[in-house]
């Protein structure tokens, strides 16, 4: 389940005509990241994996979408960063990339 929901995540991505092919690469690049993170936290948290995994769907959803609103992507980058909550000393690079996808979808709009 998780796999699929990032692999919609990348579809979504690609498929959107709101992007510059730069932000484009930036954030499958990232998403590549986000999939090997998400996957080795799945092994031992699962449930939490999902909910990145979700949360990450909700951001870009809002992030791309052809009319944008602030007020959901703000809560739903929310959700994300809340998502890794915690998780700065076990998976330092899970944090990391989930940091560096918010804040290039919070400035998508920009």
């Amino acid at each position: 389940m998780i796999n699929e929901t990032l692999e919609r995540i990348e579809k979504e991505l690609t498929a959107s005509e709101s992007l510059s092919e730069q932000r484009r690469r930036e954030l499958l690049e990232l998403m590549g990241t986000l999939k090997a993170e998400v996957q080795e936290l799945a092994r031992s948290n699962e449930e939490q994996a999902r909910s990145i995994a979700g949360f990450t769907q909700v951001s870009t959803h809002e992030a791309t979408r052809a009319t944008r609103d602030d007020a959901l992507l703000d809560l739903s980058l929310k959700g994300l960063s809340s998502s890794v909550a915690g998780f700065e000393q076990s998976h330092p690079r899970l944090v990391q990339i989930v940091n560096s996808i918010s804040h290039t979808l919070s400035n998508l709009g920009i």
